[in-house]
């Protein structure tokens, strides 16, 4: 961890166990449509900016269906759900929030969710104060799969993007932080790495500790 000078994260299915709460309402969404299993086009979804997830549901959604009607009862049934508590943390995030902040290493968190959103459920969750900066998707015109997002969140720490480690569990998200230059540790959620992804030679852990034990100085050598 001492190669870099700054860690940045993206949010939901890595931070915290929300994509599966996505998932989850967005299939009852359907379900009210009578649309029946749409988990795949949802997979297309997963780490993209509100702008661009509409455009990938207007393009594959039946035409009779009226998007922003749609968007609308999907965004009410997750606000619902995720209003009962605190978003669970994923396995790791604490022990690895903790030791990050005992070395005084600057972190950020860049999020396709909108900003405001983006930090009422870290701050649900216990770990909005860990995080200098939270850069959210309605601070970028162009949404992950782009690069954008994660250069907005290094100049904002004032860290070159390839002296940054960014930490993703979506395909979206870790082409984007490899796009903008960084080393990138994916962690999968609803999604394992296809063919494409591992093509980029990235970091593929299972839990986000992990990282503490991995050796950063072999995997540069090599």
């Amino acid at each position: 961890m001492h190669n870099f000078k700054a860690v940045i994260f993206d949010m939901d299915g890595l931070l915290i166990d929300s994509e599966t709460l996505a998932l989850e309402t967005f299939q009852s969404t359907c379900a009210q449509y009578k649309l029946g299993d749409m988990s795949e086009l949802f997979k297309r979804l997963i780490g993209t900016n509100m702008a661009l997830s509409k455009s990938i549901l207007q393009s594959e959604l039946p035409a009779k269906i009226i998007l922003s009607e749609f968007v609308q009862v999907w965004d009410n049934a997750y606000l619902k759900a995720t209003s009962r508590g605190p978003v669970a943390l994923m396995p790791g995030v604490a022990k690895l929030l903790k030791q990050l902040q005992l070395q005084g290493m600057p972190m950020a968190v860049a999020t396709s969710s909108k900003t405001q959103r983006a930090r009422e459920k870290l701050s649900h969750s216990g770990i909005l104060d860990y995080f200098a900066f939270i850069v959210g998707g309605d601070q970028v015109v162009q949404s992950k799969p782009q690069p954008d997002i994660y250069l907005k969140a290094a100049a904002q720490l004032a860290v070159a993007p390839a002296a940054c480690l960014a930490f993703e569990d979506s395909k979206n998200g870790v082409k984007a932080a490899f796009a903008a230059g960084m080393t990138v540790v994916q962690i999968p959620d609803l999604v394992a790495a296809d063919d494409e992804l591992l093509a980029l030679g990235h970091i593929i852990l299972q839990r986000i500790d992990d990282v503490l034990d991995f050796n950063f100085a072999a995997n540069f050598s090599s």
